[in-house]
């Protein structure tokens, strides 16, 4: 478990990957009804235009703090472009909180998985991380730097990789629910580079957490079996558990409640 709680979570300026849909647009939604709510969200999805994102248009319609983004995290180009941009809108501040939350999973068992479907895979949930974080660093050390607080928090500057259980190579969660290698293979990949991270970005103290959010009722979950968790019950304890990490957690594998998972 993670040490005495620390204050609220307190992130001025927020990104969140893959936010018109489950995890993401909840994480969104209750960062707007927190009594400290974030002075501006980015909230971003692929197309904001399209009826997938109708849920998150109304939010942002309702809460000025919450602008919609274009951004393919797949894509260096649409990443540069989204980079730009929220660097306008920010006016000098930095980013405080990096929500690296998009990702995808192909169903398949180990006997089916296939080429494309790993590839995929792959480039959704490991090297869109790696992009974002890069094209988002500048402003992530701004923050960092322009921070009067010690040591690391997910107020100051912070990077989590929403991860998964399942891309643990010690429990191999519910593999008898579904193989989906592809995911798994992925998420252990997302692990190293989330440890990775901890160590490179270590100096500028931004803290690089992984993140497992459970097993939770979104159309992702669901795909594989009945999932226990609510999206309400998943995101209120991620937003509990980042608001009471430090430096002692900084490139580690947690999950929704804040416990470590092995790797």
């Amino acid at each position: 478990m993670l040490g005495r709680e620390m204050a609220a979570l307190n992130a001025r300026r927020v990104l969140v990957t893959g936010s018109n849909r489950g995890i993401g647009l909840e994480l969104v939604r209750q960062l707007v009804r927190k009594n400290n709510c974030p002075e501006q969200i980015f909230a971003t999805c692929r197309n904001p235009d399209g009826p997938l994102a109708q849920d998150l248009k109304n939010l942002a319609a309702k809460h000025q703090g919450v602008e919609i983004i274009p951004l393919d995290t797949c894509d260096p180009s649409s990443i540069k472009a989204a980079a730009t941009k929220v660097t306008k809108r920010l006016k000098g501040s930095g980013l405080n909180l990096l929500i690296n939350n998009a990702g995808i999973l192909k169903l398949s068992s180990l006997e089916t998985e296939t080429p494309e479907n790993m590839s995929e895979v792959y480039k959704t949930n490991v090297i869109g991380p790696m992009m974002m974080s890069q094209a988002f660093l500048p402003l992530l050390r701004k923050a960092s730097q322009e921070s009067p607080q010690n040591g690391m928090s997910c107020s100051k500057a912070a990077i989590v990789n929403m991860s998964s259980e399942g891309g643990s190579i010690t429990t191999v969660y519910m593999w008898h629910l579904a193989h989906v290698v592809n995911y798994r293979c992925s998420k252990a990949a997302l692990n190293m580079l989330t440890r990775c991270q901890s160590l490179g970005f270590d100096k500028d103290e931004i803290l690089c957490i992984a993140l497992h959010p459970g097993f939770v009722q979104t159309d992702m979950g669901s795909s594989v079996g009945q999932a226990p968790l609510t999206l309400d019950e998943s995101v209120q304890a991620i937003l509990k558990t980042l608001s009471r990490l430090s430096e002692k957690d900084n490139g580690t594998f947690v999950n929704w409640e804040g416990n470590t998972l092995p790797w």
